[in-house]
């Protein structure tokens, strides 16, 4: 592994563990030549995915910039980036293991979208304004007014549950 700091072509592992869902190992390495420590990750990956972009240009998954979209999306909320990085290798591995090598920009949005919707709604309406390209304030209020009305039959269906048959 190459260090970051100085270039050299010859670091030592110094430490390994895996990552706390096992879907990584995590490595600690130091260059003998600056004395720089670094850390990288090692992840299996089942298939080469390429994402077909909406003007056509085909370009390799990017893993990193999945992470920081979301990242962006949760950013101030009470989530962790470990939560975080468990949603990304939710969503990678769900394409990996589809089958298909070709994916959409618009499959990407929409399985980001399916996630956030279900860990956090400021992260989703966050993300779904750049996604959905929100240009007015009128796009925010239909979007929101749409998960308010998924979200009410949701929890008058939880409040009948408790007795209260009025």
């Amino acid at each position: 592994m190459k260090c970051p700091f100085c270039g050299c072509d010859d670091t030592v592992v110094k430490d390994s563990r895996n990552t706390d869902d096992n879907s990584a190992i995590r490595r600690r390495r130091e260059c003998p030549e600056c004395g720089s420590r670094f850390t990288t990750f090692e992840r299996v990956q089942l298939r080469e995915l390429i994402v077909i972009k909406k003007n056509g240009e085909r370009t390799f998954f990017d893993r990193d910039k999945l992470y920081r979209s979301i990242e962006l999306a949760v950013r101030k909320r009470p989530i962790s980036p470990e939560r975080v990085d468990k949603l990304v290798n939710y969503i990678q591995r769900r394409f990996e293991s589809s089958g298909e090598s070709e994916i959409s920009t618009t499959d990407i949005g929409e399985a980001v979208m399916d996630a956030l919707s279900r860990l956090d709604h400021i992260a989703y309406i966050r993300f779904a304004s750049v996604y959905k390209d929100f240009k007015e304030v009128k796009d925010f209020e239909d979007f929101v007014e749409t998960i308010d009305k998924l979200a009410k039959p949701v929890l008058e269906m939880h409040d009948n549950k408790d007795g209260d048959n009025d």
